[in-house]
């Protein structure tokens, strides 16, 4: 928060991305939440997340899985953070990973936010983060969301990071349970240089073994959806 004219002003949320460690496993408990999880089939067993913890560790020239830290707000050195945040508090996850997407090989992205922290803009400025990752690996020439058409938040974060909505589409997840999804689509071209076009494996996504989402920050394997509200 920055004092304006005899008022405060919130700024945008400065973020790290850090890559997910052994101590991840936590936050998936956090972000396992039944407000967090609603579009993703609700949440997952113990097992289930024990699972994805280690496929997020496993990730390995196929994307990468990161942790979200909330930076304090200022200048360097200003060390008063965000309110009710310490400085450096993880507030969520993020990620990419590969994808096989009508026929070409992509990036696709997620992400979750934990629902104290949600509203401030911190999933836009970590996507802006995972964008920057994404193309530096100069591999794929565009990175993909597919949050649900009706997770109205989720899509707002997709246009104000810079993506662009190509139209609906349908995945489903989990097994068994069809859902109507927007494709927003983002160009790594411009970011890094041109790339190749790379080539994947027709069930993309990261290593086998269930999992969730392209918003939850879940990857899967097969497309997936949007957890965070912001």
């Amino acid at each position: 928060m920055k004092r304006g004219t005899g008022a405060w002003v919130r700024t945008p949320p400065r973020v790290r991305i850090e890559p997910w460690g052994t101590d991840g496993l936590d936050l998936l408990r956090r972000l396992n939440a039944p407000e967090m999880t609603g579009h993703l089939g609700g949440p997952e067993t113990e097992r289930q997340l024990l699972a994805r913890h280690r496929r997020y560790l496993g990730l390995d020239g196929a994307g990468q899985m990161f942790r979200v830290v909330l930076l304090p707000d200022g200048a360097p050195g200003d060390d008063e953070g965000e309110p009710g945040a310490p400085a450096g508090a993880v507030v969520g996850s993020i990620g990419f990973w590969e994808l096989s997407w009508q026929g070409a090989a992509v990036y696709e992205t997620g992400w979750g936010v934990l629902p104290e922290f949600q509203g401030r803009g911190i999933a836009v400025a970590a996507a802006r983060e995972v964008i920057g990752r994404a193309g530096a690996e100069g591999l794929h020439r565009s990175l993909h969301a597919f949050p649900s058409v009706h997770h109205t938040a989720s899509n707002a974060v997709c246009r104000k990071a810079g993506f662009e909505l190509m139209g609906e589409c349908e995945f489903e997840y989990p097994k068994g349970r069809p859902m109507r999804s927007h494709d927003w689509r983002l160009d790594l071209t411009a970011i890094s240089g041109g790339v190749p076009g790379g080539a994947v494996s027709a069930g993309g996504g990261a290593p086998a073994g269930g999992g969730a989402s392209s918003g939850g920050a879940f990857p899967d394997g097969g497309g997936g959806v949007v957890a965070a509200r912001s």
